[in-house]
């Protein structure tokens, strides 16, 4: 898998760690010798907005946004901003899908429906490989909701289907946040792995 071309997107909203989440992907990347870049596309609103990274790997001939129908694998940090962008992933692509709902403000007010079930079956419908998981009270149980990002990325190394290690990822996590948080993010980590193993027997 090492020197495979593959791409990656993130989608969430403001305040969730997606672009955090995207470097360290491509750090874990360049760390085993591979070629990355990332890009990403920001929403009106720094926390609450739409936000989608897009991480290209071994694709130094390719443009830095993921193509509709090209993305390998698809990393929802929030149900409907993964639904709404389901058309870059392939027909091939794996999904992994944080159940946590986070309401547009016109949902809130009533100017919009947000329907968890209907965007849940949407993505079902969509997807040949597919993983939920609680990754809000996942992070919570492993000491910070803040640390959803990590729970996640745990979880997409579990697949088995990204072109690095494991241990790649989890260097990165390590290297790249502050020492005070390193056991949490750790154990984040690796609770999101789990999460998916247990779905896989």
């Amino acid at each position: 898998m090492i020197g495979s071309k593959y791409d990656i997107l993130i989608a969430g909203v403001g305040g969730q760690g997606t672009v955090l989440a995207s470097r360290l992907i491509a750090a874990a990347a360049i760390k085993q010798g591979s070629f990355a870049r990332t890009s990403e596309t920001i929403g009106m609103s720094q926390r609450g907005g739409c936000v989608v990274s897009h991480v290209r790997i071994n694709s130094e001939m390719s443009g830095s946004i993921i193509p509709n129908y090209n993305g390998d694998m698809l990393i929802g940090f929030e149900l409907a901003e993964a639904a709404r962008n389901m058309q870059r992933l392939s027909r091939e692509g794996c999904c992994i899908i944080n159940t946590q709902v986070i309401k547009p403000v016109s949902a809130s007010l009533g100017a919009s429906q947000y329907d968890a079930e209907e965007i849940a079956g949407y993505i079902k419908d969509n997807t040949k490989e597919l993983y939920f998981i609680d990754g809000y009270e996942t992070a919570k149980k492993a000491g910070s909701v803040k640390a959803v990002n990590v729970v996640l990325l745990g979880a997409a190394a579990a697949v088995g289907k990204m072109p690095f290690s494991r241990e790649a990822i989890l260097e990165a996590i390590v290297e790249n946040v502050p020492q005070r948080f390193r056991e949490l993010n750790e154990k984040a980590f690796v609770m999101g792995f789990d999460s998916i193993l247990s779905q896989q027997k």
